[in-house]
């Protein structure tokens, strides 16, 4: 799945503006007035037109006014829309680059991303002085070391290896005056949770903190409860008539290949909980089989289901028990779960109806989800229907690649060892030492190195089917030291979004 920095630096802003014509904006209480390219400094204007951007894309003029003014804030905007620069643009503004230490850190769910992430400060801050530096797992620490000894200002990086530096010693965030979490919601599909949890830890307390994410479902809120203090809600969304939290989407999958095509999907979105959709009782069995045997927790439920039976699953589900429920829509009637985060329709339903309904159940009590369509080529006009008789903004992804999976599997495992390899007593990593050789040795074997594949996919299927660890409901924002930062914000003027407390 493509990233959003890949469209920001392909698409000028009025490109992205285009694309979306029918923007709907919730504001925050107490809104700011936004800016244009006019209002920012020359040294920024003139990155911006070299950048060949004609003018700020819609999150980046009505996000930028509240980071200038210190005020913590959760922007939800969809990949894509340019909040990259909607939170570079300001801090190159706000940080001081006589001052030779880290100022503020963007924690990003990928190496990709935080690549990408700092190729835009770079590019954005060139007549700053600003400097950024990268800081992801899986390569040396050099010259991340070096950056850093350097006086990086702006940090961007992934959870574990940020973790890795802050128990070595090697990175101090204690001066840090603002602190970025970019596409919230993969971080928190990646399992990054206990990470940024011990993050904390390391942060002061008097900072601003800004949350980007495409959805916020209850983890990600919760998430934003704990390192967020009373922060407003901007949200740059699409109305229409399934749900205003709602991400719709479509994946177009050959008609033979949807289940593996699922299992690629589900891999990389890589849910808290969802309900799949299929129009047939034997449909949703084969589907529930298919996703048990790659190791998933899902289970059926359908017409033949007994009550008694029915309220195991249901329960089950309601408990975090049970990630996958499959289900037909006759079987689905009456089911009332508030926190899923995602609806997949596996085949498209025989009733226009029936896709409101299905894609209703995220998104929901104040939460946002995404519902995820797989349709086969002779499926996309009867989709394009439904989109269109009741006015959803559906957006078409590609089909996610083995080699994504690959990157995403790899990431992932790497963040699972590193994390793994910290908690090590002085026991366990001698005994590590006597493995080095024999792990040098296989590594080096074309012939071997599956011995060594084999093991780490072990591990990394035990870690990707456990249960999800996320943020308790207990709101708290969570630092070292220093007193409370910004100026409040707010929650947002809808009465049924929950404040979030510090």
């Amino acid at each position: 799945m493509s990233t959003e920095t890949d469209s920001e630096q392909t698409r000028s802003t009025e490109e992205i503006q285009e694309a979306k014509p029918l923007i709907e904006v919730l504001h925050p209480e107490n809104p700011l007035p936004p800016v244009e390219v006019e209002d920012l400094p020359r040294a920024l204007q003139n990155s911006i037109k070299a950048m060949g951007w004609e003018k700020l894309a819609p999150v980046q003029s009505l996000a930028i006014p509240y980071l200038l003014a210190e005020r913590d804030m959760m922007v939800q905007s969809r990949t894509g829309s340019g909040k990259t620069g909607a939170f570079v643009l300001p801090l190159l503004e706000k940080l001081d680059p006589e001052k030779n230490y880290c100022q503020a850190l963007i924690l990003v769910p990928t190496r990709e991303l935080a690549q990408q992430v700092t190729h835009e400060v770079e590019n954005l801050g060139r007549d700053t002085g600003v400097r950024s530096v990268s800081v992801y797992g899986g390569v040396g620490y050099k010259n991340q070391l070096n950056a850093f000894k350097e006086g990086a200002h702006i940090v961007v990086g992934t959870a574990g290896r940020i973790l890795d530096h802050l128990i070595r010693g090697s990175l101090d965030l204690r001066k840090i005056h603002y602190l970025i979490f970019d596409e919230a919601d993969r971080m928190m599909s990646m399992g990054s949770y206990p990470d940024m949890r011990e993050i904390a830890s390391y942060l002061p307390k008097n900072r601003t903190s800004f949350m980007f994410s495409a959805t916020y479902p209850s983890s990600v809120r919760r998430l934003a409860g704990q390192f967020l203090r009373n922060p407003g809600f901007l949200s740059l969304s699409h109305n229409d008539q399934t749900g205003f939290d709602t991400e719709h989407v479509f994946i177009e999958v050959p008609g033979m290949d949807k289940d593996r095509a699922l299992i690629r999907i589900i891999e990389l979105e890589n849910p808290e909980s969802a309900i799949i959709f299929c129009n047939t009782k034997a449909k949703v069995e084969y589907l529930s089989t298919v996703l048990k045997r790659f190791g998933y927790d899902a289970d059926p439920i359908t017409s033949d289901l007994t009550q008694k039976a029915r309220d195991r699953v249901l329960d089950r589900l309601r408990r975090h028990g049970l990630r996958f429920l499959v289900a037909t829509d006759v079987a689905a009637r009456g089911i009332d779960i508030s926190n899923l985060s995602h609806v997949f329709n596996f085949e498209i339903p025989d009733d226009p109806e029936s896709y409101v309904h299905r894609t209703g159940r995220t998104g929901r009590a104040g939460a946002s989800g995404i519902a995820i369509t797989l349709a086969a080529p002779t499926e996309k006009p009867a989709l394009k229907t439904i989109a269109k008789r009741f006015d959803v903004d559906l957006a078409e992804r590609k089909l996610p690649t083995e080699e994504d999976v690959q990157k995403i599997a790899s990431e992932r495992l790497t963040g699972f060892l590193e994390a793994k390899l910290r908690k090590l007593n002085r026991i366990e990593r001698e005994r590590l030492e006597r493995l080095k050789p024999l792990a040098k040795a296989l590594s080096e074997s074309e012939d071997e190195v599956s011995l060594l594949a084999m093991v780490m996919d072990e591990y990394y299927q035990k870690a990707l089917h456990a249960p999800p660890v996320v943020p308790e409901e207990k709101i708290e924002q969570q630092g070292n030291q220093g007193s409370e930062s910004g100026d409040g914000g707010n929650s947002g003027k809808r009465k049924r979004r929950r404040r979030s407390r510090g």
